[in-house]
């Protein structure tokens, strides 16, 4: 009898020690994140313009990657499957809280949809207007003296009174105080306006600044009304895709004539594709939804990124090479410009 008990006791312990395995297995935080091929999204779900309804066949599609923090078990799956990775929590936030983190990629996108209407309009002969709303925080350095006040994701609106219309405006008009300059800073959180007055830091050995990391935050207005909900996507990478989309509706033009096009990058003021993250995930995404064209940023390396990185590839160059080995039907085109993107699909 005594036997028996032990006997179920010990069963009894191993299934408890298995559950505690396995929990941990898929519940144990991990200092990385787990990145792998995300969606390959119909960009007609995003767009809507009023009277330009998307009718025509094929899809311009965004592609995204799929970015979680690690467990174990995740951990253990990223480094059998070669579609995945595994990078350092940090390389991910830059140390910023989730909560942080999540506000910056959400202004990303809303910046990379304002510059794509503004792109698309301006090609289709339609009229916007560029409203210029100041500075984006998107980081505060920990020895900024306002730091006590501004905080990521707020948008700095003047400078002693002085509104500029670009980044650069205010950070000629900073670096000109001096260092240790007391400057009254007035900016914007969640609809509301407030000021700080405090000395300038020293941001290089000659320039002075607020410390804090920025971007433009710009809005744009149209005459034809525009939507764009890319839901709960973020990031800068979603420009161009959305350009093609927008310009399509506009014109009415029938550049996919079918075919299913995704594609990435980032879009600038004066239309210029710029490189992101992640591409070769991208690339495994649009094949399993079926895309036959992927356009890539092409950014020529400097001499300069070349000696640091002997081994440096650009998106392109990492995009192809990945089509070749695990998509071959799939034509990889390089782009430096939305123009580019579109000629390619008026003449092919």
């Amino acid at each position: 009898m005594v036997s028996r008990i032990t006997k179920l006791l010990r069963h009894y312990w191993l299934a408890v020690v298995a559950v505690i395995v396995v929990l941990a297995l898929f519940l144990v935080p991990l200092p990385y994140y787990i990145e792998g091929p995300g969606g390959a999204n119909n960009l007609k779900s995003f767009v809507t313009i009023k009277g330009h309804p998307d009718k025509r066949s094929g899809k311009f599609m965004l592609t995204s990657v799929l970015m979680a923090p690690a467990r174990p078990i995740t951990w253990l799956y990223a480094q059998l499957n070669p579609h995945y990775s595994v990078v350092s929590a940090q390389s991910v936030t830059g140390g910023q809280d989730d909560a942080t983190y999540n506000k910056v990629q959400t202004f990303y996108m809303r910046s990379a949809t304002n510059e794509a209407i503004a792109t698309a309009y301006q090609a289709a002969h339609a009229q916007y207007h560029k409203i210029y709303q100041g500075i984006y925080v998107l980081e505060v350095s920990s020895k900024s003296k306002f730091k006590s006040a501004i905080k990521v994701g707020d948008t700095v609106t003047k400078i002693n009174g002085h509104h500029f219309k670009s980044a650069q405006g205010y950070q000629r008009y900073l670096a000109k105080q001096g260092i240790g300059k007391v400057v009254k800073v007035t900016y914007r959180r969640n609809g509301r306006t407030y000021t700080k007055t405090a000395p300038l830091i020293k941001i290089t050995k000659k320039r002075a600044g607020i410390g804090v990391t920025l971007t433009d935050n710009v809005k744009v207005t149209t005459k034809i009304p525009v939507k764009v909900d890319p839901g709960d996507i973020g990031g800068p990478s979603a420009g161009l895709m959305f350009s093609l989309q927008i310009y399509q509706q506009l014109t009415n033009q029938n550049l996919r004539r079918g075919r299913k096009i995704a594609g990435t990058g980032t879009i600038d003021a004066t239309g210029a594709v710029g490189e992101i993250g992640g591409i070769d995930k991208k690339i495994i995404a649009a094949k399993k939804a079926g895309a036959t064209i992927f356009f890539a940023p092409y950014v020529k390396p400097t001499k300069a990124l070349l000696a640091l990185e002997v081994d440096h590839q650009t998106n392109y160059q990492l995009a192809k090479a990945t089509a070749k080995k695990y998509a071959p039907k799939m034509k990889v085109v390089p782009v430096t410009t939305f123009k580019q993107a579109v000629h390619y699909l008026k003449t092919h």
